[in-house]
Order: C-alpha cells, then sequence, then structure tokens
C-alpha cells in the first residue's frame, strides 16, 4: 500500500513538472500512452464485433491486440526500437482500416484513423534520435497514409459490404467513437508538442541567462568584466547623471603571489571582489578592470558618498583574513576616486582615478585618494 501511495506521489509530480514545462516528457511515456491507447480502442472494438458477431474484424482485433502486446515487449529494459514500433502501429492501422472498410464499408468511419496518423508521424519522427531524413521518411509515410485513406473511399464505392449490419444506432455509434478517438490522438499530440515547445523555451532562456553571465562577469571573482563596464559607462554618460569612479588595487600582491602561490592569490582576489561587491551592492557597478586592478562605478553619487564606500571597502579589506591550507595573511587595498565631469570624457576620468591610485600606491598604500 506505502509502495502503492509512493508511485502515485510521484506519478502526479512529474505530471507537474510536464505540465509547467519544467520536465521532458520522454520517447518511453509518449509510445507507452500511444501504444497504451490504441490497445485500448481495439479491446472496445473486439468487444463490440464479438457482441455482434462481426467475426472477420473480431479476430482482426485480436491479432491488433497481440500486436500492440508485442510493442509493449519491445519497450521493455533498456530497448530503444521506437522507430521499429512506429512503423508496426503506421501499418496495423493501415490495415485494419482496410478491413473495417472492405467488412463494413465506409459509413462507420474507420478511415478516419489514418487522417489521425499522418501528424503523428511528422511528431514521432522529428522527436526520435533520427541522424538522416526524418522528414523524408514522415512525408512518405504521411503520402501513403493519404492513398490509403483515398484507395478506402473508393473500395466503399466499388465494393459492397462483406457483413452487413442493419443498424442505424450501431452505425452512428461506431461512427461518433471513431471521430472521437481521432481526434482525442490529434489534440493529445498537440498539447505534447505544446508543452515540449515550451520546455525547449524555458530551456533556452536558462542557456541563454547562463552565456549572457559567462559573456558579461569574469569567471574567477564573478564580478562584472571590462566589456560589461564599458556598457554601463556608456550608460552613465548617456543619461547624463553625476557619477563616480573608483579604482581599486590590491597592495603588493606580486607579492602574495611569488610567496604563496596562485592559488593563494586567487582566493585573495575573490576575496577582494566579495567584499567589494557587499559595499557597492546596489549603488553601482564592480568590475574586475585587469590583473587585481578593480573598477567601481558610482551612480547618483556624491564626493561624501563615494569616500564613504571607499573607505568602508578599504576598512574591511584590511580587516580581513585570508587563509588557504592552514596559511593566512592580511592584505591592504589603495583606492583612487574621481567625480566624473560631463564635459569631460570618460576615459578622462578613468585616468584621473588611476593617478590618485598612483598618489596612493606612492605615499604608503592602504589609502584612499579623492
Amino acid at each position: 500500500m506505502k509502495n502503492w501511495k509512493t508511485r502515485l506521489k510521484k506519478g502526479i509530480y512529474k505530471l507537474k513538472n510536464i505540465l509547467s514545462g519544467k520536465s521532458q516528457i520522454t520517447n518511453r511515456l509518449k509510445f507507452h500512452a500511444l501504444i497504451g491507447s490504441i490497445a485500448s480502442v481495439h479491446v472496445f472494438l473486439l468487444v463490440i464485433f464479438g457482441i455482434f458477431r462481426v467475426m472477420p474484424l473480431f479476430y482482426f482485433n485480436i491479432f491488433s491486440v497481440f500486436t500492440y502486446a508485442f510493442c509493449f515487449w519491445l519497450m521493455r529494459g533498456e530497448r530503444e526500437h521506437y522507430l521499429a514500433i512506429y512503423f508496426i502501429t503506421y501499418l496495423e492501422v493501415l490495415l485494419h482500416s482496410f478491413a473495417a472498410t472492405i467488412c463494413l464499408g465506409w459509413k462507420f468511419g474507420f478511415a478516419q484513423y489514418i487522417i489521425a496518423i499522418i501528424p503523428v508521424g511528422f511528431y514521432i519522427c522529428y522527436t526520435l534520435d533520427i541522424k538522416r531524413r526524418k522528414f523524408v521518411i514522415a512525408t512518405v509515410f504521411a503520402i501513403f497514409a493519404a492513398a490509403a485513406f483515398l484507395t478506402c473511399k473508393f473500395i466503399s464505392f466499388f465494393v459492397d459490404p462483406a457483413v452487413v449490419l442493419d443498424n442505424i444506432a450501431l452505425e452512428l455509434s461506431l461512427y461518433v467513437f471513431n471521430a472521437l478517438c481521432a481526434f482525442t490522438f490529434l489534440i493529445l499530440f498537440s498539447l505534447v508538442f505544446i508543452f515540449e515547445i515550451k520546455l525547449s523555451s524555458n530551456q533556452l532562456k536558462h542557456q541563454n541567462a547562463i552565456l549572457d553571465k559567462l559573456a558579461s562577469t569574469d569567471p574567477l571573482t564573478g564580478l562584472y568584466n571590462r566589456r560589461s563596464m564599458d556598457v554601463f559607462l556608456s550608460q552613465a554618460v548617456e543619461t547624463d547623471s553625476n557619477f563616480a569612479l573608483i579604482m581599486c588595487d590590491i597592495d603588493d600582491f606580486k607579492k602574495v603571489n611569488d610567496t604563496y602561490g596562485h592559488d593563494f592569490g586567487d582566493v585573495v582576489l575573490k576575496g577582494v571582489a566579495s567584499i567589494t561587491a557587499e559595499q557597492v551592492k546596489g549603488q553601482g557597478y564592480v568590475c574586475r578592470w585587469g590583473g587585481e586592478e578593480i573598477l567601481i562605478l558610482l551612480n547618483n553619487a556624491s564626493e561624501e558618498s563615494s569616500f564613504r564606500i571607499a573607505e568602508n571597502i578599504r576598512r574591511n579589506v584590511a580587516n580581513h583574513v585570508f587563509d588557504l591550507n592552514e596559511k593566512w595573511i592580511h592584505c591592504s587595498l589603495t583606492l583612487g576616486i574621481a567625480m566624473h565631469n560631463s564635459k569631460e570624457a570618460v576615459e578622462d576620468t578613468i585616468t584621473r582615478a588611476d593617478y590618485n591610485l598612483y598618489c596612493g600606491k606612492r605615499n604608503g598604500k592602504n589609502a584612499v585618494v579623492l
């Protein structure tokens, strides 16, 4: 009982994911649904033909049920004979439509199943991992299906039904049943197609987001890269707003790499980047400008607010302990600030921030220079 409840919960969870476009409908699930649905129709027809003593179709439906049982067997274990299963299904539908038309005539609507397998064929051939000529296969099968449909119609014109059922209610009921089954197959596969489009769209959005992040950020520190900062700087200049640029450089970073190794240097870089991003969060952008240099863009900033943020960054870096493999050190940061003047190019503002950074380095490091 517990095992049954667990399976039911897993099934509901999978269905929710499929409907929400988060989970993919597997080929196994598609073919189980397709084969199971068609087999159920044949079981129903088997009973009807047995009751009304239409023995040729009764025996044919027994053959059909065993055919789909064989298809289920083909899907056991790790087997993936999906194309062969589709061929078998396609052939069975055509033969059954011919047999039903010859036995009962056109008016019972069995030929409608031929129409239903045409779009299903395109969908199946497209979704299966067929490396070549998948559309050729589907198109050829569609042409044969159309020819088979017309052939059934011609047969009904020139050949009288082998079995005469003088029962208007049965005729109408079977016609409606066959029509409903054919349309149900079409609707279900259309819904599956829509869900798969939604899933593909979600996957594409996710992949684009990953690619955008890779293209716009520095892989080591997670900060924006120089390409992204160029965009932010252009936007800031276009809005004609006050902004400040802060150029940061880790003091004696080469000595850290030479003494403790580049792995330790990476730890320092990531730590400084994290502290800087935390202090600037919501007020601007932080970029790894090159090597151990970090450039900060502060939007709508004044000299006082820029200096306060820069000083907080300097103090937090100086107080932070950087450690790796039981080794630890303190590092410092020198920062140069420049307020952008609308009359100058942004490159000149960067040059002034860099010059202020140089002044801080020359006068003892671990400083903020405005």
